[in-house]
């Protein structure tokens, strides 16, 4: 969804076939925006999968992921932010962490309604901000 420290800005949810980018907001907090248009977040909702692009080198790297990597879009319940995304490899970061100006695009047909978390259930792991 949208990290809640974006909620003092004007927010929208994530739709098939566009094009979001990595954006810092006025208030620090990451999201996405659609290009053009960095003063409203896209929120995206936990599960779905999408297509980044233009990855750091240096995070290619560090995660052992290409330029261009299929994610799933996760929550994570640690530290004060949430949003983040988990890599096929498994490696799982903040969403913070991919820095400003990835794309990213919906994969078709792929959000998945929102689970609350079983307290049986593992928490998933996050890698170390830097």
């Amino acid at each position: 969804m949208c990290d809640y420290s974006l909620e003092f800005y004007a927010t929208r949810q994530a739709q098939e076939n566009e094009v979001y980018v990595t954006t810092r907001f006025p208030s620090g907090s990451m999201g996405f925006a659609a290009p053009g248009d960095c003063t409203t977040a896209v929120c995206v909702t936990y599960g779905t999968k999408l297509t980044l692009e233009n990855l750091p080198p240096e995070l290619q790297l560090e995660l052992g992921v290409g330029p261009i990597e299929t994610i799933v879009f996760a929550r994570i319940d640690e530290g004060l932010h949430h949003d983040g995304v988990r890599f096929a490899n498994g490696r799982t970061v903040l969403l913070h962490r991919l820095g400003v100006g990835v794309l990213g695009s919906m994969v078709s047909d792929t959000a998945l309604p929102e689970r609350k978390e079983a307290p049986a259930e593992k928490k998933i792991p996050v890698e170390p901000a830097e």
